[in-house]
């Protein structure tokens, strides 16, 4: 026998067995559930900034999604015509529901068959034109979106296009994508809300008659609530556990959950009335029924599949994730970040646009950051899912940053619109997107269990190159086999982690140019990406340590858990800024959005870091760490204020920046439109900007001193009177300040609407029928 093979024999039976031994103790135990999820999905880019030295070459080297023809087309007409059918006011106070033309024109133009192929009578659009979609309806109504967004989303379309037998395809598929059935999918229990896995909904395997004859079915009795569509819904996706104490499917009690789709018409089948989430009036409610008997044949993909649900839904919820909820919240933000920004010029006070005040340029600059931050996320993580990756981990990051990003948006709009943004009704363009903004924080997992234990609890174990392998080997039934797996995947372990600390202290002494890089970076962004691979190495040393030290109670540890996801997040954040200026072709205009983007990124996955070593249970671990990690301490800092004005000034102006950062943003023609009007009331006040300064310099050299009309409102009258201006450029102020009025204008009401209930027309809200 070789000498290299009795060393490895001796290392494996006297060192390795005894950690393998103390690895199983430290192991957290896993239910099937657990299992299904973390295996669920692709591992893609977020396995490279695991790795702690990310190949940067292939994230350039991934495609940028692009748009068919056809869906461009469809974008173009389609979509505009659908967001001009919809009034987000009378929506939402009038209506209570989206309008009958609205719903017809999403039936008769497949709005609700997007993913559907077009062999089944669907428009068969990638992930990437869904996206798209989502996020210009969610510009102009929440409603319009949502209602699109969930039968294209996780539900019967998905799963059965995945999963559905031959059959229920042929019969299922082209109705839903023509509207014929208005699918909703029924999972969250009032017991079971974050909790998915433990729904107490169950069904038991039994005979029962159905059209006239004795079948094998089941007998379901669920309490679902939440439920997107239920109210208008005629096929019902269901979600539930399935047991056979009879043993009539074989021997296996308790099979586990199951999705079946039931017919809204059913015997048994019970529609609550509507939720009312607040102020959105997309159709949403819970769902019921008691020992309603179906037969097998209602589960998708038939009998074979029963028990199999969790993984179908693990499998499927990543892509639903992916593009839903980033696209919609992308879109509240490029609305907010369009119509403020002009607001921000429009508004004059102290004779200055109020976006040339510090306050407000820091808070508006913060604003463009996070949109095209977001807007980076939702396109490169819809191209994953157009190149065949279920991204899970990703999704996760995606969801949960781009909401909390959207949410730090629409706040700062608020605060810089004012009063404006506070008093509701039908000139209001923000109003609605901040009562709702919560909705995406709470749905497809609340945020907070999102980022504490989904994003590094999955992340961790899908991107590691080796902790899942070495689990699998642990758990391996054939002893021998088990030791020799674990013992090569340990020791290679050993090396990565030893590689990523000692490169991550070389780096934080010698600082990151010590990585040298394999693709063509621009001269601008170089240095982003050697400080990015310099945390990305810190991270997976971090992680190394960390899961060593705290073994199976870092499953507890939801603070550490999420301060690391944080990093992970922050680096993913950063990878598709990076990569968006490149598909951009590096638009030297887009530079200060970018810079501001990647320097929060920096600081911000260095605060986690930090935060890790300072609260680690053994300090002086954490001590190490951080000696590691940041020899000289901290070195990154917020993005520099300099950086804020030239942001400021794209956002306020038209141009090809503004275009391009807000390029999905609905903007309609009507003049009584709010965003019509800030739209042509901002090349007006540019326009009048010249006239404007002429008159504050007569007015600072005295020349309208102590007259009665020499105010904000009637200094142009004077300034016209007096000859210091032409009656063309009088008629341009003119014109500016009936555009002005006509923004800053707030909506007042009848005194005698006190009731809140009257006011909302809440009392003629009835539960809604299928359209």
């Amino acid at each position: 026998m070789p000498l290299f093979q009795r060393l490895r024999n001796w290392r494996k039976n006297t060192i390795s067995a005894s950690i393998l031994k103390a690895f199983k103790k430290v192991l957290p135990p896993m239910s099937s559930t657990e299992k299904e999820a973390i295996e669920a999905g692709t591992v893609w880019w977020e396995a490279e900034l695991f790795s702690g030295r990310p190949d940067w070459q292939k994230l350039m080297n991934y495609p940028v999604p692009t748009l068919t023809v056809q869906e461009q087309a469809f974008l173009d007409n389609e979509v505009e015509q659908a967001c001009a059918l919809v009034n987000d006011w009378e929506v939402t106070t009038q209506d209570m529901d989206l309008p009958e033309a609205a719903w017809q024109y999403l039936k008769d133009n497949k709005f609700l068959g997007m993913i559907i192929p077009q062999e089944y009578g669907g428009l068969g659009f990638s992930a990437f034109a869904h996206s798209e979609v989502i996020t210009k309806l969610s510009t102009r109504n929440s409603a319009l979106a949502v209602s699109v967004m969930v039968p294209n989303s996780l539900g019967p379309a998905e799963l059965l296009i995945h999963y559905g037998t031959p059959e229920q395809k042929n019969h299922y598929l082209p109705r839903l994508a023509t509207g014929q059935e208005i699918p909703a999918f029924a999972l969250t229990s009032p017991w079971a809300g974050s909790d998915a896995a433990a729904i107490p909904d169950s069904g038991v395997v039994c005979k029962g008659l159905w059209e006239g004859e004795e079948v094998l079915g089941m007998r379901v009795s669920w309490d679902k609530r939440y439920i997107t569509l239920a109210p208008v819904c005629t096929l019902l996706g269901l979600a539930f556990k399935l047991y056979d104490p009879d043993g009539l499917l074989g021997e296996q009690k308790e099979i586990g959950i199951t999705c079946a789709l039931v017919p809204r018409d059913h015997p048994g089948v019970e529609i609550g009335r509507r939720h009312f989430p607040l102020n959105a009036m997309f159709m949403n409610g819970p769902t019921r029924g008691k020992d309603v008997f179906m037969p097998l044949d209602f589960i998708i993909g038939g009998p074979a599949m029963a028990g199999q649900g969790w993984r179908m839904l693990m499998e499927c919820l990543a892509a639903g994730r992916a593009i839903s909820l980033p696209s919609s919240n992308v879109g509240m933000s490029q609305l907010a970040v369009r119509t403020v920004g002009a607001y921000a010029r429009i508004r004059i006070q102290f004779n200055l646009p109020i976006g040339h005040f510090e306050g407000v340029e820091e808070v508006l600059a913060r604003m463009g950051a996070n949109t095209y931050a977001g807007n980076a996320v939702r396109i490169m993580t819809a191209g994953a899912v157009d190149l065949g990756e279920k991204p899970s981990v990703v999704s996760s990051i995606a969801k949960y940053h781009v909401t909390e990003r959207a949410r730090s948006v629409i706040n700062d709009a608020m605060d810089i619109i004012g009063g404006k943004g506070i008093c509701l009704g039908p000139s209001n363009f923000l109003g609605r997107a901040y009562q709702q903004i919560p909705i995406g924080i709470t749905v497809e997992g609340a945020n907070i269990l999102t980022r504490n234990l989904i994003i590094f609890g999955q992340g961790a174990i899908r991107c590691h190159p080796y902790l899942l392998k070495e689990m699998q080997a642990a758990q391996e039934p054939d002893s021998a086999t088990s030791l020799d797996n674990f013992d090569r995947l340990f020791w290679q372990h050993v090396g990565f982690s030893v590689r990523n600390g000692l490169r991550t202290l070389a780096s934080g002494l010698f600082g990151a140019r010590i990585f040298t890089l394999r693709h063509q970076a621009a001269a601008e962004t170089k240095s982003y990406y050697q400080h990015l691979t310099r945390l990305s190495g810190a991270l997976a040393f971090m992680a190394d340590v960390t899961m060593l030290a705290m073994g199976g109670s870092l499953k507890r540890r939801e603070k550490i858990s999420a301060r690391l996801g944080d990093v992970l997040a922050q680096l993913y954040i950063a990878s598709c800024v990076l990569k968006q200026y490149e598909s951009h072709g590096r638009q030297q205009d887009e530079l200060p959005f970018v810079h501001k983007a990647v320097q929060q990124c920096l600081f911000e996955a260095q605060t986690a870091l930090l935060q890790t070593c300072r609260n680690f249970p053994n300090r002086n671990i954490g001590l190490l760490l951080r000696l590691v990690s940041f020899p000289w301490g901290a070195s990154f800092s917020v993005p520099a204020d300099a950086l804020d004005h030239p942001i400021c000034e794209q956002l306020m102006q038209p141009g090809s920046t503004r275009d391009r950062l807000t390029a999905n943003c609905y903007c309609p023609t009507h003049p009584e439109d709010p965003v019509s009007a800030i739209e042509l009331a901002l090349v007006y006040a540019i326009k009048a900007e010249p006239v404007e300064a002429k008159i504050r310099q007569d007015e600072k050299n005295g020349l309208f001193k102590n007259h009665p009309e020499a105010n904000v409102r009637d200094i142009a009258r004077l300034a016209f009177d007096m000859n210091r201006i032409s009656a063309e450029e009088y008629e341009l102020l003119a014109t500016r300040n009936r555009l002005r009025d006509t923004v800053i204008h707030v909506d007042d009401f009848p005194g005698e609407l006190r009731n809140p209930a009257a006011f909302m027309n809440l009392g003629n809200t009835r539960q809604g029928d299928p359209k």
